[in-house]
Formats: C-alpha cells, sequence, structure tokens
C-alpha cells in the first residue's frame, strides 16, 4: 500500500523506518520542529529527531474538530484521541497525537515511541498518515 505523510516534511523513511523530522538552525544550532519550510526553511538543515522520548503532557479530545476536518469518515461515529506534548531527550519538545487503545493508561512522563498512525485516504487509495507516539 501506498502511503504519504499528512504534510511534506513531518517524517522521512531511512532503512523503511520512518523518523520524525525536525530542523536545526545553522546560525546557532536551535532545533525546531517541524522543519520550517520556504525561505525560512533555507537557514535550518534537516534533523531525525529521537525516536523515543517522554509524555510531557497530554489531553484528550473528546469530540469531533470543527469543519474543516480532514479526516476519515466524517458521518463516522467519532472515537476520542490523546494530543501531547513528548520531551524527546536533549532536542526538543513536540506537539502530537498520541496513539493508545486505553486512554486511562496514560500518564505524564511514561516513556513513549514513534509511530506512524492511518488518518484517511486519498481517492487513489494512498494512505495518508499522521506522525505520533505511542506507549513504548
Amino acid at each position: 500500500m501506498n502511503c504519504r505523510p499528512l504534510a511534506e516534511g513531518l517524517y522521512r523513511k531511512v532503512d523503511g523506518v520512518p523518523h520524525l523530522l525536525g530542523g536545526r538552525r545553522k546560525g546557532d544550532g536551535k532545533l525546531a520542529f517541524p522543519l520550517p519550510q520556504g525561505a525560512q526553511g533555507e537557514d535550518y538543515e534537516p534533523v531525525e529527531l529521537a525516536s523515543e522520548g517522554r509524555l510531557w503532557s497530554y489531553t484528550v479530545q473528546r469530540f469531533r474538530p470543527k469543519t474543516p476536518y480532514l479526516g476519515a469518515g466524517d458521518t463516522a461515529p467519532f472515537e476520542p484521541y490523546a494530543v501531547g506534548y513528548v520531551e524527546l531527550p536533549g532536542q526538543i519538545i513536540v506537539e502530537s497525537h498520541i496513539k493508545t487503545d486505553d486512554l486511562s493508561a496514560l500518564k505524564i512522563g511514561m516513556p513513549v515511541r514513534f509511530t506512524l498512525i492511518p488518518f484517511r485516504q486519498d481517492p487513489d487509495g494512498t494512505a495518508v498518515m499522521l506522525y505520533g507516539f505511542e506507549p513504548a
């Protein structure tokens, strides 16, 4: 099955393994996520971010996002999901979906690892993927 990221520059695969992609500012080494694009992006070089970190904070989205929500099945029943911040050791804190079947099991400080999450399908059948983290 073909797949693509929701937006270019969010992650890339190295030897088939996806890595979240940030940017290191050339002038002072400061990290940014996502990798800046356009004219600002010229000041950054791509950096593969750590694939494991700690859940820094989170919340549970208990209602469907407002229109224009681009997810699959606007008519399908909505399932609550978690979003949070993940601290990548020695790098940066990133906002992310948190993939879990048990929202009550999430705990601040728990170890998490990078994963891709199916979001929807393009008309040609290509799977559009979100980045996320799941309990390690």
